[in-house]
């Protein structure tokens, strides 16, 4: 998986769970949840999300790295080498 399949994964995750999701507004540093209003249900059905697509085992401890666009998916590129 290269820089932009993660990337790609990652949005395309978001927007199972948010379908309206404008990423426009999100920058690579921005804390995604914030931009796209996206409550904690939302949050563990995108962390489900990307679990099931990428079929990365993601761990409670995890989740504080996958709060923006640019950390998410560094997570991916790191756990898919």
């Amino acid at each position: 998986m290269n820089r932009t399949e993660a990337l790609d994964t990652v949005k395309e995750s978001i927007s199972r769970v948010i379908p309206d999701a404008d990423f426009t507004v999100v920058g690579p540093e921005d804390p995604f949840r914030d931009a796209l209003e996206m409550d904690s249900l939302d949050f563990l059905s995108f962390i489900e999300t990307l679990s099931e697509r990428t079929g990365i085992r993601i761990d409670d401890e995890d989740t504080p790295q996958l709060t923006t666009l640019s950390a998410s998916t560094e997570f991916l590129l790191a756990r898919t080498k």
